[in-house]
């Protein structure tokens, strides 16, 4: 009578597969069980743990699905990887504070706060920060803005992914990223003084101003707009005085027209 023994001898585990090493007689076999999370994007976060040059990004964005949209891309692409996603300005601060990524991706309205503060906050706290924007505002209005504030570049959400990663590769090797258009037109306001005159007074209002400005813009009560920034009516109704002296409006409905008014010819 012969018996036929196999005996295992070794297991090998991957990430990708669960292997039985098998003697039988002479011979040898390998019995490979796949398990689902052997697909290319699994292999692409293996080799990113492999490599020691990932830069971590955290991500600053109030809404869930873009959030996940953006981690899901950092995570299939190589030279990136995603560290944490916050919807606050509270809680980007605090994640800074304990956990410092390389890279913070910030949009321009968070829930409590406004994206340029916050800009202005980690500038202050982390200068060797890279914080690249990553807003639906119009670039050609807040990117100056921005980068003023401390920003080292400036992306419309209304951009592809291959201009995102683009942009992230250019703001992590030192530059400063804005898209071409942009700076076209930044180097034209160095040579030319002309702009439209409008453009010129709402330059002149600070970074709040300018907030509570389009706020106005888009319906919302000087209430809404306390409540929204977390500042008491008194505050928001100072704002709204300063803007009048600024744009030479007689009173409030003149105010609310000419805020509507610019937002139309914003967008």
């Amino acid at each position: 009578m012969t018996f036929r023994v196999i005996i295992p001898v070794a297991i090998e585990v991957t990430r990708g597969s669960i292997g039985l090493l098998c003697v039988s007689g002479p011979s040898k076999r390998v019995a490979t069980r796949p398990k689902a999370d052997t697909e290319q994007g699994e292999t692409m976060k293996a080799l990113k743990r492999r490599a020691g040059d990932q830069r971590r990004v955290l991500i600053v964005d109030d809404h869930p699905m873009i959030c996940q949209g953006l981690h899901d891309l950092l995570e299939n692409e190589s030279g990136f990887t995603p560290c944490g996603q916050v919807m606050t300005y509270g809680d980007a601060l605090a994640f800074l504070s304990t956990d410092l990524p390389d890279v913070m991706m910030v949009d321009l309205s968070l829930e409590d706060g406004s994206g340029l503060d916050l800009i202005k906050q980690a500038r202050s706290l982390y200068p060797a920060l890279i914080i690249l924007v990553y807003s639906m505002h119009d670039e050609t209005l807040y990117a100056p803005r921005a980068l003023k504030a401390g920003a080292n570049g400036y992306v419309e959400k209304q951009s592809d992914a291959k201009h995102l990663i683009e942009a992230l590769q250019h703001v992590s090797a030192g530059k400063l990223h804005v898209s071409e258009d942009m700076t076209e037109k930044l180097l034209q306001q160095k040579l030319d003084t002309g702009a439209p005159a409008d453009a010129v007074v709402v330059d002149q209002l600070t970074d709040r101003e300018l907030q509570v400005f389009e706020m106005l813009g888009h319906g919302q009560t000087t209430r809404e707009i306390a409540d929204k920034l977390n500042i008491s009516m008194k505050t928001a109704d100072r704002h709204c005085e300063n803007i009048k002296l600024k744009l030479q409006l007689a009173n409030r409905t003149q105010l609310l027209h000419h805020a509507v008014h610019w937002l139309l010819q914003q967008s």
